[in-house]
């Protein structure tokens, strides 16, 4: 991650804050190597920056891993995280990783936003894990996904594990004694292909029509 930014609420705690920010911008600027001479020069793919609000924040710079409690809100471009407790490390090649858990009566969720489909793909789970190598979302316990587009709910899928891969957009679900559909199974509901793509032109239509005015 090249671009991390970090609020924290209390002012005591920004001295971890500024300590991750280098460990994470360090290892790219280390693996940015200059051109060769006469070699055209191409800007690198641009990271969304992630900002983390929380009440506190333990940072533990031997082993490269965070810990924010309470409120926990996180926005990676246009991906936001709610938790009570979310903990992060990085390994040796800058990989990263994140569990996210919530209080007893409280639910993890994972908002994911798609504007070039106009969709909106939110996830519920008792807990959440990060795997930064595959760029997938692990929602565990009572896992509900629900795909809207245009604001309208499409596609849910429940169970007791549900994955959501970032970069693909693509889910797989495992059923289990957690599960949030009856008798531990994966539970999937899909509208229609041709109704999503209708509720897809619908909104464009809308959306032109407001730019017109």
């Amino acid at each position: 991650m090249t671009d991390l930014r970090i609020r924290i609420a209390p002012t005591t705690r920004l001295l971890g804050a500024v300590l991750l920010m280098a460990s994470a911008v360090a290892p790219a600027l280390a693996a940015d190597p200059k051109p060769a001479a006469g070699a055209a020069k191409t800007a690198p793919a641009e990271e969304p920056t992630t900002t983390i609000l929380s009440d506190t924040l333990h940072y533990d710079d031997v082993k490269k891993q965070s810990v924010f409690t309470g409120n926990v809100n996180m926005t990676r471009g246009l991906m936001t995280l709610t938790s009570d407790v979310l903990e992060m490390r990085e390994d040796a090649a800058g990989n990263q990783y994140g569990t996210a858990t919530a209080s007893k009566g409280k639910v993890v969720t994972i908002r994911q936003e798609r504007p070039e489909t106009y969709e909106l793909i939110e996830g519920k789970g008792l807990r959440a894990e990060y795997d930064g190598t595959k760029s997938t979302f692990d929602l565990i316990g009572q896992a509900v996904v629900i795909r809207y587009v245009c604001g309208k709910p499409f596609d849910t899928i429940r169970g007791d594990r549900v994955r959501y891969n970032e970069k693909s957009g693509t889910y797989e679900a495992q059923g289990g004694p957690n599960s949030a559909a009856a008798g531990g199974r994966v539970r999937s509901v899909a509208e229609p292909r041709a109704k999503s793509d209708a509720a897809v032109a619908e909104c464009r239509k809308q959306q032109e029509s407001k730019k017109a005015r």
